[in-house]
């Protein structure tokens, strides 16, 4: 029990130094422009598709099963205001924080764990290049570019045109002026911050976990393969932790 322990807190601090590093070699690469936008269109852009689509179908969700719910105590004018919270505060957040963890971690760690078995981070030090600030620093700051600006289009999605609104008001019949009257009323500016703070924190720890992971994979096609694996299972549960903390604090 002791040895599984110590192991245990050994992993944490070897990845908290590793996180230093990493905080320690973003200023070169902000100073690689071209680089930070190839990896923000691979972290960011290219997880757009999966945002939007799944932002659409929660806000059309959460329009059905709150109206139904609503209609029994006879607030279905309410929806809008049931909905945007809901989102602002949790499903924009959370739900972006897994789908970003499932598309764009995996693809991180996969990326980086196939460098280091084709020994290509080997060869970068070789040739006096540190891959902390050529690979894994670039990646890890795209992340946390990526996940807010993920979250807002979420949010809009799932409250806006085709989500939300297009189901309640098209579809069911809820007033187009006390929909978003209700979204005006209740949605204040530390609703945004809140979210905002939480897309921070996901973003970050997700990037986190997936270089650490690919960097320190085994150097085989099977290490490599754990190592995604181990991404997606250790960022889906540090996020659903992460947001009960964040959320006990905010509310």
């Amino acid at each position: 029990m002791i040895g599984i322990l110590g192991n245990y807190l050994q992993g944490i601090g070897r990845a908290l130094f590793f996180l230093f590093t990493i905080i320690a070699a973003i200023p070169s690469a902000l100073v690689r422009p071209r680089l930070m936008a190839q990896q923000i269109y691979s972290v960011g852009v290219l997880s757009l598709v999966i945002i939007v689509l799944s932002g659409s179908f929660v806000g059309m969700v959460l329009a059905l099963q709150f109206y139904r719910t609503l209609q029994v105590f006879g607030a279905g004018e309410s929806l809008g205001v049931a909905i945007a919270l809901s989102v602002v505060r949790e499903f924009g957040p959370v739900v972006t924080a897994l789908l970003f963890a499932g598309r764009a971690g995996s693809a991180l760690a996969a990326e980086i764990g196939l460098m280091k078995a084709t020994d290509q981070l080997s060869g970068m030090e070789m040739m006096a290049v540190d891959p902390i600030k050529r690979v894994v620093a670039p990646r890890f700051l795209a992340g946390l570019i990526s996940m807010p600006l993920l979250a807002f289009i979420f949010t809009v999605m799932a409250i806006g045109v085709a989500g939300g609104h297009a189901i309640g008001v098209s579809l069911l019949g809820v007033d187009a002026g006390s929909y978003w009257a209700g979204i005006r009323e209740v949605l204040h500016g530390d609703d945004i911050r809140d979210a905002f703070i939480k897309s921070i924190t996901f973003g970050a720890a997700c990037s986190w976990i997936a270089v650490y992971q690919g960097y320190h994979a085994a150097p085989t096609s099977a290490g490599v393969a754990r190592a995604t694996t181990d991404t997606v299972v250790i960022s889906s549960l540090a996020i659903l932790a992460l947001d009960f903390i964040l959320t006990a604090f905010m509310f």
